[in-house]
């Protein structure tokens, strides 16, 4: 019976946004956290990308879609569970006819309640995780872009994904000083919609947002590579007649600026309750940007200009929290004091 049973290792990055699935250091899955459901009898239609295509798209009799995260913390049990079902089928080497054994690491928010952690613990588990274990983002986020976590010096990393932003300052293995808010990804495309509604009368939804932050979104009005307007079509919300509308950087910068501030005020808040000898390695060292966040433009400028200290945008960083994840995995033993089962 052992030639029929295997184990399986993946790492999961479980994010608001998108959800990633590494194994031996390849990603094999880079999803949206979408799933569309049959509305009458609850079967799975699609996941990832072709769900979320069906957002605001499809016949809402028929079809309806979820995300199952919300702010970080899985909000719908059963339809998280389901999706990550059905994204686990979807990895190339898993096998419908074996009896695999999967070993998983997840990564989670550092201000995850255990109600919360229990949550994801549960669905993992669900979903087909023999052995699940946990790590908080910012530790895998620090490990994903190279950090040595182990070290006696200070590292802060700022991770902005989704659902929320995560604020740590890690050292000897551990996160010293931390702070989570609910500030994020996500929040950035509401202003953008509220914004849309309040100064050009037009109605969007959640993916058109997306598309203009990813256009033209910005955390400065003065930018020395400013991208073209971004052209938004749209209906009127009084008349729902077809309107089309130039947007610059300088007016979405303007409409971030509140929930820019909440992330600016957090970090604040972290680095006035960091060690005295672990701020001064920050200074020199800088802070570390990651998650999606770190590509509004301008954004590492605006942080350096508020805290005076140099901010950093780590390479590719839509993918450190996931690759740190897949670390933590890979190095099980070295690692384990970072994770939690």
């Amino acid at each position: 019976m052992g030639l029929f049973n295997f184990t399986q290792e993946i790492a999961i990055d479980l994010g608001t946004a998108n959800t990633i699935i590494i194994s031996n250091d390849k990603v094999l899955i880079d999803e949206p956290s979408y799933i569309a459901l049959d509305a009458r009898t609850n079967k799975v239609m699609a996941v990832g990308k072709k769900a979320k295509m069906m957002d605001e798209r499809g016949d809402v009799s028929k079809v309806r879609v979820v995300r199952p995260l919300r702010e970080g913390v899985i909000a719908d049990f059963e339809a998280c569970e389901l999706m990550m079902r059905e994204m686990i089928h979807m990895l190339p080497n898993k096998s419908h006819f074996f009896n695999n054994s999967l070993k998983m690491v997840v990564c989670i928010p550092s201000g995850s309640t255990e109600v919360e952690k229990r949550a994801v613990q549960d669905s993992s588990e669900r979903s087909g995780g023999r052995n699940v274990f946990m790590i908080y983002e910012p530790m895998a986020a620090a490990l994903g872009i190279g950090i040595d976590v182990e070290a006696p010096s200070g590292s802060m990393i700022v991770d902005i994904g989704g659902g929320t932003s995560e604020i740590a300052v890690i050292s000897l293995g551990s996160i010293v000083t931390n702070k989570s808010i609910k500030t994020a990804g996500d929040d950035f495309n509401e202003d953008i919609v509220e914004h849309m509604a309040r100064m050009h009368n037009m109605r969007i939804g959640s993916p058109t947002a997306e598309r203009i932050k990813v256009a033209v979104g910005a955390a400065l009005t003065e930018l020395d590579d400013a991208p073209e307007d971004f052209i938004v079509r749209g209906p009127n919300r009084m008349t729902a007649l077809p309107m089309e509308v130039p947007v610059s950087y300088q007016e979405i910068a303007h409409c971030l600026e509140k929930s820019i501030t909440k992330i600016e005020n957090a970090v604040l808040t972290a680095l006035e309750n960091t060690p005295a000898e672990l701020y001064s390695d920050i200074v020199d060292r800088g802070i570390f940007l990651t998650g999606g966040g770190a590509l509004l433009r301008g954004l590492d400028k605006r942080l350096t200009n508020k805290i005076n200290i140099q901010f950093h945008v780590a390479e590719a960083p839509l993918l450190a929290v996931a690759r740190g994840t897949g670390i933590a995995l890979k190095n099980a033993e070295k690692y384990s004091f970072l994770m939690r089962s």
